[in-house]
């Protein structure tokens, strides 16, 4: 009986194990695993090769906070939700955009900043055209591949060839070198790319598209999602957040620790 009590047991164990709360394994280990990709300004490395950025300020401030270590998970962006899904690390803090597509995959937490779309361009290919020039057939745009900027150019320019790339600075290569016209992606890359470069490069003033900005987290886990949507209504209050995105976003100050 005893025997036959444990065989049951076992899948039930395995079963529960599988389904922790991220908020119980946080409270368990000491530790909370961030999952990010690596693009300026949400996190790059500095000098020391150490991550930097707005949303390595997020995470560190979040841990600091709740009084747990941090331990920050680089992925790629077109593996990072299945990375969430499979259990890499408890939650997504990368500049990611609550979409309803993706939202049928995993959970958000409400928004805890806004971005929006730019339009990157090569000067020369791209001299004298507007935004709307750039839906034509001869016209060729960059983007990075499972971003909703590659959405956006989809939608706006239809009629263009769409190149998608694992990274935005292999994009931002691809303008520089006059291979593609343009490239849509999330301010302020497309402004502080145009500012470093002048002469081969040019932001247009458009917002292409307005975007919310949210953590990610498995489905099911309210806990976590109470917490974290707590904690983002606290900074917002106090103005931390918005500190911080000023920094990142509309400074430059940052840009001698990664030169």
């Amino acid at each position: 009986m005893a025997l036959l009590l444990a065989c049951f047991a076992l899948p039930t164990f395995a079963a529960e194990g599988a389904q922790e709360k991220a908020i119980d394994r946080m409270t368990r280990t000491g530790t909370i695993r961030v999952g990010l990709d690596v693009f300026v300004p949400w996190a790059m490395k500095d000098k020391n090769g150490q991550l930097i950025g707005f949303e390595v300020d997020v995470a560190r401030k979040l841990a600091e906070d709740a009084g747990l270590q941090l331990e920050l998970v680089p992925t790629e962006w077109s593996g990072i939700i299945p990375a969430l899904l499979t259990g890499k690390f408890d939650a997504i803090i990368g500049g990611m955009t609550a979409t309803a597509e993706r939202n049928l995959k995993i959970n958000f937490t409400n928004p805890y900043y806004f971005t929006s779309q730019g339009l990157l361009a090569n000067r020369k290919l791209a001299k004298g055209m507007q935004v709307a020039d750039f839906n034509r057939p001869e016209v060729t745009v960059a983007a990075r591949m499972g971003s909703t900027a590659a959405l956006t150019a989809k939608k706006l320019f239809p009629k263009a060839e769409l190149r998608l790339f694992d990274t935005e600075p292999a994009a931002v290569q691809e303008v520089r070198n006059g291979r593609a016209h343009g490239m849509v992606s999330g301010q302020p890359l497309p402004v502080q790319q145009a500012l470093a470069a002048p002469e081969t490069l040019v932001a247009y003033p458009d917002k292409l598209a307005l975007e919310p900005i949210a953590m990610g987290l498995r489905k099911g886990d309210v806990d976590t999602l109470n917490f974290l949507n707590n904690w983002i209504a606290r900074e917002q209050a106090s103005g931390w957040i918005q500190e911080r995105y000023r920094y990142w976003f509309e400074g430059v100050e940052w840009r001698s620790r990664v030169q």
